[in-house]
């Protein structure tokens, strides 16, 4: 994390900034939700042959979550190591696998090792070779197709443990178990898990949104394709917000947001809670709210903007939640009459009011704080120009 000189932090990821401002959870929440029962987890032990995986990945019943930003981020040598270790019969870590009510299954963890493996033996790309090996040197530089017939059997034949998520374990408690289990170098994030449990109807819906001109212009480029997923995630934000209201978040979550972005993420997976007549007009309204933080606060959309500094910010989710919605209320031409007026009291809430910076910037998911950022918002969106 990289903090500037008026105390905001931004993300990082491998020693880069992401453009996005963390939240920081300083305090325990006392709204959010109590665990699930222990007897809500669901979860079986199977054991596959590489050669399995492979085919199961290939007739479309494995997915390997795709549009996952952070599959190609293994070097060329951790990749090399991997298939080195599975010729050495060294074995692989366990997997896990949640399955849904057809018999799809999905990667939760493990995603690099086997995109890696799908990638050597199936010659995608042609030019995968292996190097930097430890002990198989007489295989440097080398393609699956180049191995011997006994070296090519030991990949295939290689056997791995996974355990399967029942599809009938509870969303949330499939969530936790995400988080729990995942032994990535850097572990998924809250909306990289979300993804890797939702289905296509979601994740079209949001990449389509987060790849709007509108978006684009409205947070600078900063999220574009976005290598943590948050260009979904604040997209996923308004959506929920939308849908739900702030009452919704209230009255369904008791102060999580990861819980009101996963029933969020439900109800666009879910045709018969958002018919697909409704999902352009959702689409439009997030164009719309695009549109208007713009022309209000331009290059300082969804960013801390207090008086005292003029210096470009990352972008804040719930500073992007709480405005598009708000904003995306009134109409282009209104908020053109009245730009100066609003930003001005937005402004002087940043600078001034500790309770409205509290509330954008740490335990962001309490009630309280979502709900006093959003009323600040709107009173500031009142604001009148001047005669």
């Amino acid at each position: 994390m990289a903090e500037d000189v008026t105390g905001v932090l931004e993300e990082t990821y491998e020693n880069e900034p992401t453009g996005v401002e963390v939240e920081r959870d300083d305090d325990q929440q006392p709204e959010t939700a109590k665990p699930w029962r222990p007897e809500d987890i669901r979860v079986g032990t199977k054991q596959f042959s590489l050669r399995n995986i492979l085919d199961l990945i290939d007739d479309g019943d494995l997915e390997l979550a795709p549009d996952f930003q952070r599959n190609t981020v293994w070097k060329a040598k951790q990749k090399s190591r991997l298939i080195e270790s599975i010729l050495l019969q060294i074995p692989l870590p366990a997997f896990y696998f949640a399955e849904d009510a057809n018999g799809m299954m999905r990667v939760v963890d493990g995603l690099q090792r086997l995109s890696t493996v799908r990638s050597y033996v199936r010659g995608e790309p042609a030019d995968f070779t292996l190097s930097g090996l430890e002990y198989l040197t007489r295989e440097e530089r080398k393609r699956f197709s180049e191995l011997a017939p006994a070296l090519q059997r030991r990949i295939n034949n290689a056997q791995i443990v996974v355990h399967v998520i029942d599809p009938t374990t509870p969303p949330g408690v499939k969530y936790d178990i995400f988080k729990r289990i995942n032994t990535g170098g850097t572990p998924l994030n809250g909306q990289e898990i979300r993804h890797c449990m939702s289905k296509d109807r979601s994740r079209d819906f949001l990449k389509r949104c987060a790849h709007t001109p509108e978006f684009e212009l409205a947070t600078g480029g900063s999220l574009r394709d976005h290598i943590r997923m948050d260009d979904r995630e604040v997209v996923l934000r308004y959506c929920a917000f939308s849908l739900m209201r702030v009452e919704g978040y209230i009255s369904r979550t008791r102060g999580s947001m990861d819980t009101f972005l996963e029933i969020a993420t439900g109800m666009l997976d879910d045709p018969d809670q958002v018919p697909d007549a409704d999902l352009p007009e959702l689409y439009d309204k997030f164009c719309s709210a695009m549109v208007n933080c713009y022309a209000v606060f331009a290059e300082h959309a969804f960013r801390k903007w207090p008086y005292n500094s003029d210096r470009l910010s990352p972008i804040n989710r719930p500073l992007f939640e709480s405005w598009s919605y708000v904003l995306g209320q009134y109409t282009e031409t209104d908020l053109a009459r009245r730009k100066e007026a609003i930003v001005a009291a937005a402004r002087a809430l940043m600078t001034s009011s500790r309770e409205y910076n509290d509330a954008i910037t740490s335990s962001t998911g309490g009630v309280t704080k979502v709900r006093l950022r959003f009323d600040m918002a709107e009173q500031a969106a009142r604001a009148m120009a001047l005669p």
